[in-house]
């Protein structure tokens, strides 16, 4: 099989717009500032298509006009999508910016040529972690000005399509960026062939961007979030291309050398059995440092807690076994939607989440019951997020720096299996696979529901080809212990 890099061919870039729309700016809150250079959130969705659909022919002219004209009418929903981040000269924040007949939505047609490539990306077994960026749009970041969002559509002939999505982290989390294609997928597979109005979406799609509901709890996180930014370029030098810090040129992370790319599932039986097995030790199993939130042994434990648990101790074991790192720490994104205080919709557009550390000692992920050790520890993080989601969040930066520098491994957490992102059909069938990209930006949990819509999770991960097998070992013989 030829690489997938050389067997996808660009043909034809072109701007999507809004159809029709005026002048729009949006202001960024605090919540959308903290990632206001961190890389894109990138997804893949892959769909299978029967004959005649898949054949290049009808594909181009029936199918994508389709995708074409529904993106249209869905970005009259979501204008800020079709616009920009800047930052002028005169103002002490960036904003987002829309103006119509200039702005709209960087669309890349390709098509790949190459009969494997298809079943290949389906495929959850080890594969160069590379291959799926041929897959994933460009999102264009200067320092005065970053796009939104960029996607592409690839047309596997005689085989099916994929739909990839670069969304800018300081516009879109991920519940954001889920109600976007969500909704995108709605019009397209709701829209009448003869029409060229918009289709209405249904409440929990349509966007509700009304800032002046965040408060800021401490009232400075705005500033401490942008001299965050203004000081981390110097720090991270080899991520930004620039050290300029009043700029919006979005950090670089190149995947490292020898990575691949794989998915791991946990059926609901898997995670019965650990969560089992958790809980049964769960008042024997000492910790070396007690938790500030303490309550009774709890009567069950959340799909989260337990998959970033388990996930994140065979991560740190292999990573022992490989290269010998005893030091880590799981990083947790924790919505707050409902934990603002009065809490917001849930359709809120934007981003509404903050960044926590697990209350874990650096050793706890590679101890014999480091799994139980590290779901109490995630558990009980969740409990006092419930109580206290802001606590702390105005350092946890430069925490995470220190954390770098003295050699911990940081393990993050991206995506939701509470997403529901293999229900995403635009009129031709549910994906026959999703897949979280922009895991490979980092050490990264991506976590998505089943694709057989079960209650379970799929896990996408990117590693170190040795670190990968060793995962895969430790991962698979854990779930047959008992």
């Amino acid at each position: 099989m030829a690489s997938v890099e050389n067997s996808v061919k660009t043909l034809e870039h072109c701007i999507v717009s809004p159809s029709s729309a005026t002048h729009f700016t949006l202001p960024l809150t605090f919540f959308d500032l903290f990632w206001l250079r961190f890389h894109p959130v990138e997804r893949i969705f892959f769909y299978s298509l029967h004959a005649p659909q898949s054949h290049p022919s009808f594909f181009f002219h029936n199918v994508v006009p389709k995708l074409k004209t529904s993106l249209s009418h869905t970005l009259q929903h979501f204008l800020p999508l079709a616009g920009n981040i800047v930052w002028p000269s005169d103002s002490p924040k960036p904003f987002i910016q829309f103006n119509p007949g200039d702005d709209g939505v960087s669309l890349v047609l390709a098509q790949c040529d190459d009969d494997e490539c298809f079943n290949h990306a389906l495929d959850y077994s080890p594969r160069d972690a590379t291959e799926s960026r041929a897959l994933v749009p460009h999102l264009e970041s200067s320092d005065s000005v970053a796009s939104v969002i960029s996607l592409q559509i690839t047309l596997f002939p005689n085989k099916g399509f994929c739909i990839g999505i670069s969304a800018h982290h300081a516009v879109l989390d991920g519940k954001s960026s889920t109600m976007f294609i969500k909704a995108w997928a709605y019009v397209c597979k709701s829209s009448k062939e003869e029409s060229s109005s918009p289709t209405s979406l249904v409440p929990e799609l349509e966007p509700f961007f009304e800032r002046e509901l965040i408060k800021d709890p401490i009232g400075s996180l705005e500033k401490v979030f942008i001299d965050n930014w203004l000081q981390i370029p110097s720090q991270l030098k080899d991520h930004f291309e620039t050290s300029n810090g009043r700029s919006l040129k979005i950090m670089s992370t190149p995947i490292q050398n020898h990575s691949v790319r794989a998915t791991f599932e946990l059926t609901r039986g898997d995670l019965d059995k650990i969560k089992k097995r958790v809980l049964s030790k769960w008042e024997s199993v000492a910790e070396e440092a007690k938790p500030i939130f303490t309550s009774s042994k709890p009567s069950t434990l959340s799909t989260f807690v337990i998959s970033c648990a388990y996930v994140s101790v065979c991560i740190a074991k292999a990573f022992q076994e490989a290269e010998k790192v005893e030091k880590f720490v799981l990083g947790l994104n924790a919505d707050c939607r409902a934990r603002l205080e009065p809490p917001i919709p849930e359709n809120y557009f934007g981003n509404c989440v903050v960044s926590h550390a697990a209350d874990t000692q650096s050793k706890d992920f590679i101890k014999e019951n480091g799994v139980v050790i590290v779901a109490k520890k995630i558990w009980n993080k969740v409990k006092m997020l419930d109580k206290g989601a802001f606590d702390g969040v105005d350092t946890y930066i430069p925490r995470l720096m220190s954390m770098l520098s003295e050699g911990v491994k940081v393990i993050g957490v991206a995506g939701s299996n509470r997403f529901g992102l293999y229900g995403t059909d635009f009129g031709w069938g549910r994906p026959a696979k999703v897949e979280l990209t922009s895991v490979d930006r980092g050490l990264t949990i991506g976590l998505v529901d089943r694709k057989d819509g079960s209650s379970g999770v799929e896990v996408g991960l990117v590693l170190n080809e040795h670190v990968m097998d060793l995962f895969h070992e430790i991962f698979h013989s854990g779930l047959h212990y008992d």
